[in-house]
């Protein structure tokens, strides 16, 4: 059995180890849920798909990405994200994480 629990958690400000750019977590998928077509064209680097996939918020951009846990890291010095729907998505920042305005079962 493969173990796919997630380093990180919804809320957190991590920042993509490749890229450097920031970002703020808003879902979690256990594993790898995009097309394989994506997988062949965007992860270049071949990320393992049996490991936590996360959907972030990019600070200063109106786009989400889609990346894979080996490519992102802590954040050790928060700030807020800069994105249009960090304000429909979360209720606040408490200077070091966000919170989520509504949770699911």
């Amino acid at each position: 059995m493969v173990d796919s629990r997630a380093k990180f958690k919804i809320g957190q400000i991590v920042v993509h180890k490749l890229f450097e750019y920031t970002g703020v977590i808003f879902d979690i998928d256990p594993n790898y849920q995009g097309s394989e077509e994506w997988y062949k064209e965007v992860a270049m680097s071949l990320p393992p798909k049996d490991k936590p996939w996360y959907h972030v918020l990019v600070n200063g951009e109106e786009y989400t990405t889609y990346v894979s846990e080996r490519n992102i890291g802590d954040n050790s010095d928060p700030s807020e994200i800069q994105h249009p729907l960090v304000n429909v998505l979360f209720d606040k920042f408490d200077g070091k994480q966000y919170h989520l305005k509504f949770k699911s079962n």
